[in-house]
């Protein structure tokens, strides 16, 4: 798939964001949406999707991205301050190329400890329970 090419409202972030499909809540507002990735690449990776409909950032309105830039700076220092990690590594993919598996754009913070490899992206799945204990302890950084 290249790099531009026409949204597909159908993709799972923006069924996710309707609230047609579940997620594992982290924090929501009317510019972002964050949730636990099912298929982390470590323990306590979280997606920060915005709302806008588009496909990657290189396609983001300037305003959509200048105003979902805070929420994944605040997101990840609050899955810095709830799991203590050695470095957190945030990254946005644009294109197939680049890695991108869902074609609406989104933000990944993942957390990194020395030593520790970093998972395959959409490798396994999580433990739901897991997840959820992640999210409640990274939502409880951001009061």
């Amino acid at each position: 798939m290249s790099l531009t090419g026409k949204y597909d409202p159908d993709n799972i972030f923006a069924k996710i964001l309707r609230g047609e499909l579940p997620c594992v809540k982290v924090y929501e507002d009317d510019i972002v949406l964050a949730f636990m990735d099912i298929f982390p690449q470590a323990p306590g990776h979280v997606l920060v999707v915005p709302r806008e409909a588009a496909r990657n950032a290189l396609e983001m309105s300037d305003d959509a991205l200048a105003a979902a830039m805070p929420r994944v700076k605040r997101i990840g220092n609050a899955v810095k301050a709830a799991l203590a990690p050695d470095g957190i590594m945030i990254a946005q993919l644009n294109g197939a190329p680049a890695g991108q598996t869902v074609f609406h754009v989104h933000f990944h913070i993942i957390p990194r400890s020395d030593g520790a490899q970093l998972g395959l992206h959409a490798g396994g799945k999580a433990d739901m329970d897991e997840l959820t204990a992640q999210a409640k302890t990274i939502a409880s950084f951001l009061d």
